[in-house]
């Protein structure tokens, strides 16, 4: 049986308010970053996630670390829950997922400008191919 663990924060990063999602579920570790422009309410994040959670894209899956599992020391859960609840911006797992996505985006938008640039150089190349063959029947 594999555990899920799921977490949401929502963080000023200047000049928008994000809304980062991560989820970690089957050994995997996957982030999702939700702009907003000024502070959402907490109703609104609500309401988002409720219409669009379907369209949310993830980053590609990095290999979650272990948990322990067992028994806390009561106040070291408690200094753990206190580190969480305070801001700290996003979270290094949370930026290689994030940058590991945006060179995923990058690799393939320009594999994507590279194909229509060759289109287009085919293209012209018809195009003055056939240029030629008109002035050549003295069109």
């Amino acid at each position: 049986m594999s555990d899920s663990h799921v977490r949401l924060s929502v963080l000023f990063e200047s000049p928008f308010w994000i809304a980062l999602y991560e989820r970690e579920a089957g050994g995997n570790y996957e982030v999702c970053k939700i702009t907003f422009g000024a502070e959402p309410k907490d109703y609104e994040v609500y309401d988002f996630f409720l219409r669009n959670f379907n369209r949310l894209v993830f980053s590609p899956p990095l290999e979650a670390g272990k948990t322990a599992e067992g028994k806390a020391n009561p106040k070291r859960m408690q200094r753990q829950i206190k580190r969480a609840a305070e801001e700290r911006g996003i979270g290094t797992k949370a930026q290689q997922a994030l940058k590991l996505q945006q060179e995923q985006n990058k690799t393939e938008r320009k594999i994507r400008a590279r194909e229509e640039k060759e289109a287009e150089a085919q293209r012209r190349f018809a195009l003055k191919q056939q240029k030629r063959r008109e002035k050549r029947k003295g069109r």
